[in-house]
């Protein structure tokens, strides 16, 4: 009976081990690319024999020592839907696939910045009926290597069920490129906030560049579990030595009394994300308390508290009370108190934070953070106390290079699509002029990885965001960065679209997603689509200097040079050889800007939106695409000198 029983369970793993398995792509509701030939792939036993069935296709393969295996189907024109057959020792039958156009959108928060929080989302997603429409999200993950296939993920249709989660960036060119078009839109967003252009990047790309290859000869091909425990370790001993004591939930239920005592607890700059203080780039639970004095008068007034934003989720207390909750990260908090809770004298304002990723804490405008007595405010605006009593621990993808490659991209790998949409850089800010290298580097890995030629590559130019005050006068990484990402432009077949015009300088991820998917849509269109048109904004060319003014010529004019504000430019300055920036007059003639200020006889050289909040500049062409920020000068900038490097 024993050995009867035995042979049914060997009958039985080799049945299963033997079973073709197909990469988390290729699955219902997928898209393929038109007009290339499209690769298949997928996992079964070595030396196991593999038929395709795709429309009025059979292709035949067999699988590798490995038991991986890879086919091309022929090009087939948009249409749909079909059926993707496999067959092995077994069946597997993927329904309703389409033929299109298919585009990858990668980088950080602002491109897996979802359609719900945009501008008019209601609206959006009311009105986001499109079957021809299919979004695939690729779950975050990292890895030490390079990964066959992707953690999860999954095909969706656009419509109003689903489209609120959908990359809004990748979905507002999609419907751009639909309503041109009228054949199906794939969109892969493989996307994760906060992380620089380095990890995105393969370990071969690094090795094989001048630039970077004594960096990456450094670091090891890494076990995550190790880095995991080794991360945690150094997490906990470090927030041991910011606030004094160790990280822990006990006597958390007393924080948010008024009488608690906080001497010994540590203080933090509010409004601003502890990641950009001495907390660091932590996720969890961590409490903030603001002691506060009112006037017996103050204490008796209907008061409301307006706490700016909380990065992620709050419970907000005055002496004791709960007053107000909201786990929405990017909305204001803005709370009554209720009539008796208030006090003369001493008053404890007690905020639980939770924050699950990205930025943490409260931030904003600090003319958000108050209480309101209706005819007079209380500042909140300064330092506070704070205690992390709980930390999330998850390694970053920042800690070493190449890990979102190896886990988001490379399982994408060989996958057809037509371009590659970006939205990345907020993270490479402090290392802009390396940028000029790193970001360049990744196209061409792609491309070589991808094995389609240079396929289109159009990213999204920084827009105005101000986190750290930089101008011309002390220099500002976010122009640079700008100025990284315009040169990236000298790479063949790339584009890039200018956002100046629809920022935010207290908001690092601006809600007006719709006016940059048209822009790189309107890109796509004229160089791929064969619908020529205007598609970008003036670009500085040259400069000439005619006693004390800089004349300024550009590509891109469009139909003319022009401004909204009857010619009044702005965002221009001029300096001597004492590299000493003036605010500058700039007039537009003859679709040339000429630049001068009283203040600079013997001119040198010009800014334009050179600053971290560019928001006032105001040069488009008549079709109204923005100019791109640029500096004429090649002096040296705050960056210069700053390099990648790994924390060891």
């Amino acid at each position: 009976m024993k050995k009867h029983f035995l042979s049914i369970l060997l009958i039985f793993s080799v049945f299963v081990n033997a079973n073709v398995t197909m990469p988390l792509l290729f699955s219902d509701g997928m898209v393929l690319q038109r007009n290339k030939k499209i690769p298949i792939w997928g996992f079964a036993d070595a030396n196991e024999k593999i038929e395709v069935h795709f429309n009025k296709q059979i292709q035949k393969t067999t699988t590798d020592k490995n038991g991986k295996w890879t086919l091309n189907l022929n090009p087939e024109k948009a249409g749909g839907p079909f059926e993707l057959i496999i067959i092995g020792k077994n069946k597997i039958t993927i329904k309703n696939v389409l033929v299109g156009e298919v585009w990858i959108c990668s980088g950080q928060s602002n491109m897996e910045f979802q359609v719900f929080k945009t501008m008019n989302a209601s609206e959006e997603i009311k009105n986001s009926d499109y079957p021809m429409i299919r979004h695939f999200g690729t779950a975050q993950d990292l890895s030490g290597k390079p990964k066959d296939d992707l953690k999860a993920g999954k095909w969706e249709t656009a419509n109003k069920e689903t489209v609120g989660n959908f990359t809004a960036v990748g979905y507002y060119f999609a419907r751009k490129l639909y309503s041109e078009l009228k054949i199906p839109i794939g969109i892969i967003n493989t996307s994760w906030g906060g992380t620089n252009v380095e990890t995105w990047t393969s370990r071969e790309a690094f090795q094989n560049s001048p630039d970077f290859k004594a960096m990456i000869a450094d670091v090891p091909v890494v076990d995550m579990d190790a880095v995991f425990e080794n991360y945690k370790k150094s997490i906990l001993e470090n927030l041991k030595k910011v606030q004094g004591f160790d990280v822990s939930m006990e006597n958390e239920n007393q924080f948010k009394e008024l009488n608690f005592q906080d001497k010994n607890w540590q203080e933090i700059k509010v409004p601003s994300l502890w990641e950009n203080q001495q907390l660091g780039n932590i996720d969890g639970i961590v409490w903030m308390r603001k002691t506060i004095v009112l006037t017996a008068e103050q204490a008796k007034k209907e008061a409301v508290l307006h706490l700016a934003k909380v990065d992620d989720e709050d419970k907000t207390y005055i002496n004791g009370v709960e007053i107000g909750t909201n786990n929405l990260w990017d909305k204001l908090r803005v709370y009554k108190i209720p009539a008796n809770v208030l006090k003369e004298g001493t008053n404890v304002i007690a905020v639980r934070i939770t924050d699950y990723s990205g930025g943490g804490g409260i931030y904003g405008d600090p003319a958000d953070l108050k209480i309101d007595f209706k005819d007079s405010n209380l500042p909140l605006e300064g330092l506070w106390k704070f205690n992390v009593v709980k930390v999330r621990i998850e390694v970053s993808p920042n800690s070493y290079p190449s890990l979102l490659y190896n886990a988001m991209v490379n399982p994408l790998v060989p996958y057809a699509f037509q371009g590659v949409l970006w939205y990345q850089g907020e993270a490479n800010v402090w290392r802009s002029k390396e940028y000029k290298k790193s970001f360049p580097l990744l196209i061409q890995d792609w491309r070589n990885k991808f094995k389609q030629g240079d396929f289109p590559f159009y990213f999204v130019q920084l827009s105005t965001f101000d986190e750290f005050g930089g101008n011309s006068q002390k220099g500002s990484r976010w122009a640079e960065l700008r100025e990284a990402q315009a040169e990236t432009l000298k790479v063949p077949n790339t584009g890039m679209a200018v956002t100046t015009d629809i920022g935010n300088a207290k908001d690092i991820h601006p809600t007006n997603k719709q006016d940059i998917g048209l822009r790189l849509a309107a890109i796509a269109m004229n160089t791929i689509y064969g619908k020529k048109q205007v598609h970008s904004g003036p670009a500085y060319k040259s400069k000439e200097i005619k006693g004390n003014q800089i004349i300024l010529t550009f590509d891109n004019i469009g139909s003319g040079l022009s401004t909204p504000n009857k010619d009044e430019l702005k965002g221009f300055e001029i300096a001597g050889a004492d590299k000493i920036f003036h605010s500058a007059k700039a007039i537009i003639k003859d679709n040339k800007i000429i630049v001068s200020s009283d203040q600079v006889q013997n001119p040198a050289a010009v800014h334009y939106g050179w600053a971290d909040d560019d928001t006032e500049i105001n040069l488009f062409n008549k079709e109204k695409f923005p100019a791109s920020p640029f500096r004429t000068d090649n002096w040296e900038m705050i960056t210069e000198n700053e390099k990648y490097k790994i924390s060891k």
